[in-house]
């Protein structure tokens, strides 16, 4: 019941906040159209920079969350309710989650429903988008060097978990938002849940799944943002064809990525 609130609650929180977001976003122009055309390589629109107000107030709450008292006594808190209301959990469906809405994403086109890119660029949005979030998070679990409520090692901010799937959320969200924003927030939801059972699972503070849920949103804009130059120094004029594959090694759910040119 309480995974339902949680739940409830941050997509409470998001939907209104992004909605507000789409709304105040400018519109801009490129006056000089052949350089719009390079930006737009295959249809890849890039977000508006205020798209990024949402990410930045949840990476924000996390880096504060760090050093001040009343944040820290929060995390804490809530990681004794939830203990002591459930001290036996250990479902790990968080491990595949985060994955949903990527794979969403595949079986979408697959029955038809066509997102706003090829499946070609789809995937290599995708995969820019968790190559960015991984380095981002690696290198700020290490300089942040904080400890996991189960004490297993010092890795605990930001969420990684969480982040894989807000970033796999926020994709599927930019290819299918003009055919339905639900499909959006159903991604959303899936990512929240995602976040949810690392807090039952006991692996985060509440203000880890915030942080995690900010880097994976800012890394698929970003993505969006600077895909089309990446493709193009990749590339050059040459077609780029991706394939994305599950993988399983060492009782660990993965993806293999290859590309051919």
């Amino acid at each position: 019941m309480k995974l339902i609130r949680f739940t409830s609650l941050f997509l409470f929180l998001y939907i209104p906040f992004t909605l507000s977001a789409q709304q105040i976003a400018p519109v801009v122009e490129d006056s000089v159209s052949s350089k719009q055309t390079d930006r737009n390589i295959r249809g890849v629109n890039p977000p508006a920079l205020k798209s990024f107000i949402i990410p930045a107030v949840f990476i924000g709450y996390g880096f504060v969350a760090l050093n001040n008292n009343t944040l820290r006594k929060l995390d804490i808190s809530t990681r004794d309710e939830i203990q002591e209301d459930h001290p036996l959990f250990a479902n790990h469906l968080d491990n595949y989650l985060r994955f949903v809405p990527a794979a969403a994403f595949y079986g979408l086109n697959l029955v038809g429903v066509k997102s706003k890119h090829s499946i070609a660029d789809g995937t290599g949005l995708y995969v820019l988008s968790e190559a960015i979030m991984g380095v981002s998070t690696f290198t700020v679990k290490h300089l942040a060097d904080r400890n996991r409520p189960d004490g297993s090692n010092n890795y605990s901010f930001p969420s990684g978990h969480t982040a894989s799937a807000f970033a796999a959320a926020e994709f599927l969200n930019q290819e299918y938002r003009d055919v339905s924003p639900w499909i959006g927030y159903a991604g959303y939801a899936v990512a929240t849940a995602t976040g949810a059972f690392r807090l039952y699972n006991n692996r985060h503070w509440v203000s880890d799944v915030v942080a995690g849920a900010g880097f994976g949103i800012a890394s698929a804009k970003l993505a969006y943002l600077i895909y089309p130059e990446v493709k193009r120094m990749i590339s050059g004029k040459k077609q780029v064809n991706y394939s994305l594959v599950p993988t399983y090694q060492q009782h660990a759910v993965g993806l293999a990525f290859s590309s051919t040119f």
